[in-house]
């Protein structure tokens, strides 16, 4: 169950006042380096229940007037068609994705910055299409032996050779379809060409996690090393902020480890260096506003038992490496947790055992589980979803909400016409059945109607599903797990 931890309007308010104090503090012009995802941070939503998803873009909303967005995107993640895991689409698709999003709420996208750029054929496919589009492109190129050779990166031959982005605002964020796209660096070229021209600006920094005021080993932090298993980020005591304050504070390894190379590189731009430590550098608010520590303690739990399952099967699928397991293995000893504790897995195991077919279960927002096994019309996860909708529209567990006559017809056109091998309806397929039902139905229109209420849920597969089934349960706000195996011994599984 989820109890709300976290004081969504408090964070807004509170966040965007901070940007403010710090623009000022630099004189009136800022280049804010975004980390985590801008729109959709569903892993902050998860840890801290009560934190919507959008909650940086409507703080940035408040800001629209002051602010514009420059969209960071390498050329070696163009090159290599890099998909982000939780859309499924290439970054250089979702740079434009994110174009059409900031505008359409009425943020202003400046321009795209290539980094990297080294005359890549692909890449300068995607330049001529953006140009294309409209939107300016600026290239950054790969500096030698950055970060550090501070002389040479704050020279002519560094950040020199940049193209210097034209920005209109006093706000200029900075951000990227993922990580290691060179958010940092853009902002660092930019100080260095502006304070060539006189132009009086400033750097700081906004990720969300690791929380720098809450305890080095509270599960929300330790929430964070689960999600960046893969990219070996660790969290620690930042020990310049604790020289220079006193005070311990969280900050991650990275940030760590680049601050005195960081430190030097400002101190040749400004003249001096604006901060005493990695924490200075951050604007993060969002540990002020958790209003229940305890639920947000169970929340981070059971998003690093998903990270952990999702860890296993991403070894099984090819996609992941077993020490990612490890290293989670390794956060979850620390708390005592194991991956049973998380609610829907036992009756899940329980349901398949009985049945001696693959099962599924999802916990609801009442603590309320719902199984669902596979039948001779149904995938196992389509079974539960239509048992989890009745239950909340207070229908009979006998109640037919699709007729056979809605589903045989489907399946004959996947089988005989669409050259699927397994006629069992997906989640996509039997929601759209159910839509159609419910013209003529007032059971389905009812079961229908209370789809929102699964945003939030949790769920467990038995095993592994489709992309199709997986996007839905994403779609719907419902955290998945599944069991690291296949349903059949196939070597393709669609």
């Amino acid at each position: 169950m989820n109890t709300i931890s976290f004081d969504n309007d408090q964070y807004i308010s509170m966040q965007s006042q901070k940007i403010l104090e710090r623009i000022a503090y630099f004189g009136g012009k800022l280049y804010l380096e975004f980390g985590g995802k801008l729109f959709d941070d569903f892993h902050a939503s998860r840890v801290l229940p009560g934190f919507h998803p959008d909650s940086k873009i409507r703080m940035l909303y408040e800001l629209r007037d002051r602010a514009e967005i420059i969209i960071a995107i390498s050329a070696g993640d163009i090159e290599k068609n890099k998909r982000r895991g939780d859309l499924g689409i290439t970054y250089d698709l979702d740079a434009l994705r994110l174009i059409d999003a900031f505008r359409d709420i009425g943020l202003y996208v400046g321009s795209v910055v290539i980094t990297q750029y080294a005359d890549q054929p692909t890449v300068k496919v995607f330049q001529r299409r953006l140009e294309a589009l409209g939107i300016k492109v600026y290239r950054h190129y790969p500096i030698e032996n950055y970060p550090y050779d501070i002389k040479g990166i704050v020279s002519d031959d560094g950040f020199g050779k940049n193209d210097y982005i034209e920005t209109s605002r006093e706000l200029v964020v900075v951000t990227a379809p993922g990580p290691g796209s060179g958010k940092m660096a853009t902002c660092l070229s930019q100080l260095y060409h502006e304070h060539r021209l006189g132009i009086r600006s400033g750097y700081a920094k906004f990720e969300t996690f690791p929380i720098w005021n809450l305890p080095l080993g509270h599960p929300v932090n330790l929430a964070y090393e689960a999600a960046t298993a893969d990219m070996g980020d660790v969290n620690m005591i930042d020990p310049y902020h604790l020289e220079a304050y006193g005070v311990s504070t969280v900050n991650y390894n990275r940030d760590v480890e680049i601050f005195p190379v960081l430190k030097v590189m400002f101190e040749k731009i400004y003249g001096e260096c604006p901060y005493k430590s990695p924490t200075d550098m951050g604007v993060n608010m969002a540990g002020n506003c958790i209003i229940n520590d305890e639920a947000a303690r169970e929340a981070s739990c059971n998003e690093i038992i998903r990270r952990y399952y999702n860890a296993l099967c991403n070894v099984k699928q090819g996609t992941g490496e077993k020490t990612e397991v490890q290293k989670i293995e390794v956060i979850m000893n620390k708390l005592g947790i194991t991956g049973e504790m998380r609610a829907p897995v036992k009756p899940a195991l329980k349901r398949e055992a009985e049945t001696g077919a693959p099962a599924a279960a999802i916990e609801l927002c009442d603590g309320k589980i719902i199984t669902g096994r596979t039948s001779e019309l149904l995938g196992t996860c389509s079974a539960m979803l239509l048992n989890a909708l009745k239950y909340l529209a207070n229908l009979p567990d006998e109640a037919l909400l699709i007729s056979p006559t809605i589903i045989e017809p489907i399946q004959e056109l996947k089988i005989n016409h669409m050259g699927n091998r397994n006629p069992h309806l997906h989640m996509d397929e039997i929601l759209i059945a159910l839509a159609v039902s419910a013209v003529t139905d007032e059971n389905a229109a009812k079961a229908l109607a209370e789809l929102p209420k699964l945003k939030g849920t949790q769920a467990h597969s038995t095993v592994l599903l489709s992309r199709a089934d997986e996007n839905v349960f994403k779609k719907l706000g419902i955290a998945l797990t599944c069991e690291p195996k296949y349903q059949t011994n196939h070597l393709f599984h669609g």
